[in-house]
């Protein structure tokens, strides 16, 4: 402990004589001086552990609010585990579809093949150029668009004049201000 010091007894250095002939009568003292004596060691004296006395409250009330709050938080739990479990269904829907498209793509390949196999389009090209009922275009006939330029739009037969934006204008004025009067009666 902090406050109990241990405290050493002084031995000059005539104690260690082994006999008992020497009274230490030879060591100097002064006048109106005491040889102070070592002090018997003291112990700290034990505390007793003792409980101490509380007063005990008396239980309080609960509050509205906060059964509202735990409510509050319980029913977002609730709906969190379910928006994962939706979040759940609707990946392996997902994963089926992208399956099921991949089957798809693979039977269409499967089927072009086949729809080629069975007619032979450059059969019926030849056989159809050959009676005449159809005819291969000529170079004069093939037509490219560009549509490289930006789009721009032109109207014809439209007079901008001054005069009919301002009786334009007047008429809208008008009519809105008929409007009015007709909601009021």
């Amino acid at each position: 402990m902090a406050t109990a010091v241990k405290h050493r007894a002084r031995y000059n250095r005539y104690n260690d004589i082994p006999y008992d002939a020497y009274d230490g009568s030879a060591v100097r003292q002064l006048p109106g001086e005491e040889v102070l004596q070592p002090r018997p060691m003291v112990r700290p004296k034990e505390r007793v552990v003792a409980r101490p006395k509380v007063r005990v409250r008396e239980a309080g009330r609960v509050a509205p609010f906060a059964v509202v709050g735990f409510l509050a938080i319980g029913v977002f739990a609730i709906l969190l585990l379910y928006s994962y479990v939706n979040l759940t269904v609707i990946s392996q829907q997902v994963v089926d579809l992208k399956s099921e498209m991949t089957e798809l793509r693979s039977e269409e390949a499967k089927l072009r093949a086949q729809y080629e196999l069975a007619y032979d389009l450059e059969g019926i090209e030849a056989a159809m150029t050959a009676d005449g009922s159809m005819v291969k275009p000529q170079s004069g006939q093939t037509i490219y668009v560009d549509l490289s330029e930006p789009d721009s739009v032109t109207l014809f037969q439209q007079e901008d004049t001054a005069a009919e934006g301002a009786q334009g204008f007047v008429d809208s004025v008008k009519s809105i201000v008929n409007e009015i009067v007709e909601y009021f009666q």
